[in-house]
């Protein structure tokens, strides 16, 4: 089949994805599926080989990313419900002086947002943030939300074991250890740069926040999750002159902020030992072969989950009947995640069976375009043609799959093409995003007001992390 036909069907499947996501809100996991058995049967692939390729796409990517999002996700609720995130802020807090709150939350929510998805670690530390925008004598939590969200969603879309970077990472062979160390590193600037890039975006404008958020920002707002349970009988009477001795309850503590911070950063000081050890160690010897297993993503994140369950739980009064269940519940939402990832996987591996992945990498090639830079654009257009991080990230990552493996790149530099599609699935992100929605209405923000905040921030981090990465990419050519 030649050129023309092979991409005019690579164009048909991008758009016919994009319009059953958009317009008829087809799953994204079903809809990837179908696109991909419609994009193989289109091209030529024998109808006997279109379930054995979807298998094989589906089994390549999820080898490591359901290990990576599940055992992420178990760490993230460990943290979450055992009140890691509370005594996290408040410890920079205290460290840092009141005056400073915003940037003391700030540096609590980037250690916070690395094991656990944007979403919910928004949501867990809003009621932290008002507390905090109370504190600093701010009129609305918009000036300490903004820049927290932007770094949140920025470290959802650039560190593993987040799905969307873990899944392109599988895709172009990424070394996910080098991913991990370079996305932290950048969390820095990147955070310098929500900071204040917030703090200028919020004191351009007025932010009238609707009654509700106003009511909750005026008022108290408490977690009381994980509080011990009242003395009063469950059935609500109030206890009256019933003398029934009811049974001890489990007292339970808050763990310590050096614990919580040690359960977030010890994964990825691992991966870093391990990293580092293949460039120093003598390979094939024992201790090489030690600290390559350290150093394993999987196996840091297993040895980080048992000690949370412990550290964390067990030793401040949780059962270990608890932490299972938490454990378990937190699958649920990261099982869609996973399944989205693996069919992203599915959708690359036809593009690259078909020869579609192997032509429209000539294309590139032939373009002049540089690579990162191309991996950055096409990111963006998917994330602003359907909005989710995750599918934007997998599709380029998919397009691009066939010119990294038939390209003579470093591991360096396969590690900035997946960081360069992480920053192109950060900008733009506008009213298709679930992540506007979560930031835009839990701060009390109209649609306009959104736009002028949130994707005004997401944007400048998308396309300023771009720049850093372009130039550690001419450093590495």
């Amino acid at each position: 089949m030649n050129a023309p036909v092979l991409l005019g069907i690579a164009v048909a499947s991008i758009a016919v994805l994009l319009i059953l996501v958009m317009k008829f809100k087809l799953p994204a996991f079903i809809a990837l599926l179908l696109v991909a058995v419609g994009t193989a049967l289109a091209s030529g692939i024998p109808f006997d080989e279109v379930i054995p390729t979807v298998i094989e796409g589906m089994g390549g990517t999820l080898g490591s990313v359901a290990l990576l999002v599940g055992l992420g996700a178990m760490l993230g609720a460990i943290i979450e419900k055992t009140g890691g995130a509370e005594v996290l802020a408040a410890k920079f807090t205290r460290a840092l002086g009141k005056e400073r709150v915003g940037p003391a939350l700030l540096i609590a929510s980037a250690i916070f947002a690395i094991p656990i998805f944007f979403d919910v670690g928004f949501i867990i530390l809003l009621p932290i943030m008002f507390s905090f925008a109370k504190v600093a004598g701010h009129r609305s939590p918009v000036f300490v939300g903004v820049p927290i969200a932007g770094l949140m969603v920025y470290i959802h879309n650039t560190v593993p074991p987040h799905p969307g970077v873990t899944g392109s990472s599988t895709l172009l062979g990424a070394d996910i250890g080098l991913v991990t160390i370079v996305g932290v590193l950048l969390i820095v600037p990147i955070g310098f740069l929500a900071h204040y890039g917030g703090k200028l975006i919020t004191s351009h404008w007025e932010f009238p926040i609707d009654r509700d958020v106003r009511e909750r920002f005026d008022g108290t707002v408490d977690r009381d999750e994980g509080a011990p349970a009242s003395s009063a009988p469950a059935d609500g009477s109030g206890g009256g002159t019933d003398t029934t001795v009811a049974p001890p309850l489990r007292v339970r503590t808050e763990p310590g902020a050096g614990t919580v911070a040690l359960m977030i950063l010890l994964p990825i000081m691992m991966i870093a030992t391990g990293t580092v050890g293949d460039l120093l160690l003598t390979e094939g010897s024992t201790t090489a072969r030690v600290v390559s297993l350290i150093g394993q993503p999987a196996f840091a994140l297993m040895v980080v989950v048992s000690l949370s369950l412990y550290l964390l739980g067990k030793r401040h009064g949780w059962g270990m009947e608890e932490m299972g269940d938490i454990m378990n519940a937190s699958l649920a939402p990261a099982a869609i995640v996973v399944f989205v990832t693996g069919a992203g996987g599915v959708f690359a591996q036809v593009l690259t069976e078909s020869g579609i992945g192997e032509t429209i990498s000539g294309l590139l090639l032939r373009t002049g375009v540089p690579i990162v830079l191309m991996a950055f654009l096409l990111a963006t257009i998917f994330k602003v043609a359907q909005g989710s991080g995750t599918v934007a990230t997998l599709a380029a990552a998919g397009l691009l799959q066939s010119t990294i493996a038939q390209g003579d790149f470093s591991s360096l530099q396969v590690t900035l093409i997946v960081l360069a599609i992480g920053c192109g699935s950060t900008a733009l992100s506008h009213i298709n995003d679930s992540g506007f929605w979560i930031a835009s209405k839990f701060l009390g923000l109209s649609v306009a007001d959104g736009l002028r905040t949130w994707t005004l921030l997401t944007t400048v981090i998308g396309w300023v992390g771009m720049a850093i990465i372009g130039g550690l990419w001419v450093v590495a050519t």
